[in-house]
């Protein structure tokens, strides 16, 4: 499961537009994109996604929003179920957004007669303002121990 966390995860479209020098709420955009990501809510995914989206996971890289939705978000998010964050380090200005921590995924196979299994590890999840003023997914760093199978 090397695309593990399809993370991210992905939701309604969120237009926080706040007025010039007052900061996001990152858990809420965090928020969205785990919502929709739990409900495996593609559209939503790729709504809150910037067009110059970055995902990163050990030596991958993927850059732009279409590779990042074929190659993360489309491969992943099938296989995807209960996904949960445990932030230890946010912050937000006027212009930009972060929260990192750990996460923890419930992970099927795609091979039918294969155990259910249990993925986590750690990530961050970078916003960006538009010029347009609506909040996007820049950046999304995931980086997961190996797969372990549940009892």
């Amino acid at each position: 499961m090397k695309y593990f966390l399809g993370i991210v995860f992905t939701f309604t479209l969120f237009t926080a537009c706040s007025p010039s020098g007052e900061t996001v709420n990152v858990q809420d955009l965090d928020r969205q994109f785990i919502d929709a990501w739990n409900n495996k809510n593609a559209d939503k995914i790729t709504a809150l996604l910037a067009e110059d989206m970055d995902f990163l996971q050990g030596n991958v890289h993927y850059k732009g929003k279409s590779e990042v939705i074929e190659k993360w978000v489309q491969s992943t998010l099938p296989t995807l179920e209960n996904l949960k964050t445990n932030v230890i380090s946010s912050a937000a200005d006027a212009h930009t957004a972060y929260e990192a921590g750990t996460f923890a995924v419930d992970v099927s196979s795609t091979t039918p007669g294969q155990p259910r299994a249990f993925g986590e590890g750690n990530f961050i999840l970078l916003w960006k303002k538009g010029n347009d003023g609506v909040w996007k997914l820049s950046y999304a760093q995931v980086e997961d121990l190996p797969v372990q199978a549940k009892n």
